[in-house]
């Protein structure tokens, strides 16, 4: 009896709040978003689809392609990335919230940590970006919360790359942080940020230490631009990451891009240390203003499999490029398609006769932005 008149008191009070709401309504009651409540405040929303097809010339036998995030499978047609966004830009706070889904998401975000109950891949996943940001300053501002990362020339995003699969050195440094992040712009020329993290690449904490990161980007002028990049941690063991972007345009249809990253990790099993690196140029030459062509050549070394684990004796040492099309079908719409090969010092690739030291992918794709 109890509960039945607890029930009977939330439905009553429910059909009341319903009966105000209506008579608000009719009387014209100023109901306003916070947008609207806000003045001079920016609320933006959008949306991404990212559909794609990929072929790997080995034909893994699950369809899972290895070492990479994007595109994921073989064979099949799939959605690589997709997500729905808020952004507010306010004089003094700003912030973005986005929700996302996609074969990439899964597979990158397959190692976050799972600590206690409350945290792993299962929700994590799902959370592109949740941050909230407030200007301390003339040009300083303090953001917290989950983003995407400081890190690489290459964002997790396809329609903000040249390429449309990622490099190596993008998909084996952070594409996501979570954390407190300072902001500050300098100059015209000079802007900076400092970042306390929860560590490489995870948003559910795995230890009891936080990862330093840090930024400074000079731009000389329009046409080139210097960004340097480091982060500092415990995962495990000691490492320290160092991240050199430089980027140029030599014209409004042609440009150039190089990254070049390297690593430490402390051993402490045998008092040693171990390194890899990694380094990629770009290019892109946009031949008309509905169609552009990319190439990638880069060189991965991880040879003591810090990062990258293939149980082999020369561990993860590879050479690969690609070229890339992107036809611009509607200021909506863009048709990519990439065709990249891969060599490995090592047989790692798998294949339908076991593995091998080559590997090789087509893939083609619709990006929607909404």
């Amino acid at each position: 009896m109890a509960n039945l008149h607890v029930a009977s008191r939330i439905k009553f009070n429910g059909m009341r709040v319903l009966r105000l709401l209506l008579v608000f309504a009719l009387m014209g009651f100023p109901f306003t978003s916070f947008s609207e409540s806000v003045p001079n405040s920016k609320v933006v929303w959008g949306a991404f689809v990212d559909s794609y097809y990929a072929y790997d010339f080995e034909n893994p036998p699950n369809h899972d392609r290895a070492f990479t995030t994007q595109p994921a499978r073989s064979n099949e047609f799939n959605v690589n990335l997709a997500f729905v966004d808020v952004k507010l830009n306010d004089e003094n706070v700003h912030g973005r919230f986005a929700l996302q889904t996609g074969t990439s998401v899964q597979s990158n975000y397959a190692s976050e940590p799972t600590m206690g109950v409350v945290s792993g891949p299962s929700l994590s996943r799902n959370i592109q970006e949740g941050f909230a940001g407030y200007r301390l300053a003339e040009n300083l501002w303090v953001d917290g919360g989950i983003f995407l990362s400081h890190i690489g020339f290459e964002s997790f995003v396809s329609r903000d790359n040249w390429n449309y699969t990622r490099s190596l050195v993008a998909d084996y440094s952070p594409y996501y942080q979570s954390g407190v992040r300072l902001s500050y712009q300098a100059s015209d020329r000079w802007s900076g940020q400092l970042l306390i993290l929860n560590g490489w690449q995870n948003i559910s904490e795995n230890n009891d230490s936080k990862s330093l990161g840090t930024q400074i980007v000079y731009t000389a002028n329009p046409n080139f631009s210097v960004t340097y990049n480091t982060l500092i941690g415990e995962e495990k063991e000691f490492r320290h990451f160092h991240d050199l972007i430089l980027k140029y345009s030599y014209s409004d249809s042609l440009q150039f891009g190089l990254q070049a990253d390297f690593g430490f990790q402390d051993q402490s099993s045998n008092n040693t240390v171990s390194t890899w690196y990694g380094t990629a140029l770009f290019t892109r030459y946009a031949l008309t203003k509905k169609l552009a062509f990319a190439g990638r050549i880069e060189r991965y070394d991880d040879q003591r499999q810090v990062i990258v684990t293939t149980g082999t004796p020369n561990g993860f040492q590879i050479w690969d490029a690609s070229v890339n099309a992107d036809v611009q079908l509607d200021p909506r719409l863009t048709w990519r398609s990439e065709l990249r090969a891969y060599s490995s010092k090592d047989s790692i690739f798998p294949s339908r006769h076991g593995t091998s030291t080559l590997d090789g992918v087509f893939v083609t794709s619709f990006g929607l932005s909404i």
